[in-house]
């Protein structure tokens, strides 16, 4: 019999064995790490100068400091010191810096909705941010990017908007795409879904205002769609 158990490599307590709590207390560290997994990142390459308690990471080629002959382990940092973990295909996570689920299939993240061996793949994103307004109207920083699926976007109005009765959100060409007269009090919202459309260069999100320029008020924005990821080679 295996002095550890299939899946999460946790230890087995042996019989007659001295130090019981010690084996206990390390399968307790394994579980603790991989149950409901989150990571902070599957990208850095260097933990934080404070790490949080509890938190994890996915380590990735190039790794430097703590994490260095890491690659390809879960870092799980606990009582002022890193874990290091071996993680295995189909093992599911939400990744914070990204905002997404995912799934590893065995060398790296890919979309838990669909991916192929190869990992071209459907992915669901969000992209948000806060738009300050002024004058007539104004462009997004963020954009769909190219050779997205668009399928709307939301809105919420989280400063009242000054300037104009009302706004529009939609893109160049098509200023209510999403929906028009939307309204300027605070916490006004409107979900701006749309047949999905596809778009062959980044496109960003347009307000525009109606009745007057804007003279104030801050929009949060946030474009839902899918992308599709190639195949690797």
């Amino acid at each position: 019999m295996s002095d550890q158990s299939a899946n999460l490599a946790l230890p087995y307590l042996a019989a007659a064995q001295a130090q019981k709590h010690v084996t206990h207390n390390e399968a307790v560290r394994r579980l603790d790490a991989f149950v409901q997994l989150v990571l902070e990142s599957a990208s850095l390459t260097a933990p934080p100068p404070v790490p949080a308690e509890g938190a994890r990471w996915h380590v990735p080629a190039g790794a430097t400091g703590a994490f260095s002959g890491q690659e390809g382990r879960i870092a799980a940092y606990e009582a002022g010191a890193f874990d290091f973990l071996p993680v295995a295909a189909g093992f599911l996570a939400f990744i914070r810096d990204e905002g997404r689920l995912a799934v590893f299939d065995g060398g790296a993240w890919v979309s838990a909705l669909a991916a192929s061996p190869h990992r071209a793949a459907i992915e669901a994103r969000v992209l948000e941010a806060d738009v300050a307004l002024s004058g007539a109207a104004v462009d997004s920083a963020i954009a769909f990017p190219e050779r997205a699926i668009i399928l709307g976007v939301s809105t919420r109005t989280l400063v009242t908007v000054t300037g104009a009765a009302s706004y529009d959100c939609g893109i160049a060409g098509e200023p209510a795409k999403f929906g028009g007269s939307l309204g300027i009090a605070a916490g006004a919202t409107n979900a701006g879904v749309i047949g999905p459309t596809a778009v062959y260069a980044p496109t960003p999100v347009r307000l525009t205002a109606n009745g007057g320029a804007f003279t104030g008020g801050v929009v949060r924005l946030a474009l839902h769609l899918l992308a599709c990821a190639v195949p690797g080679a």
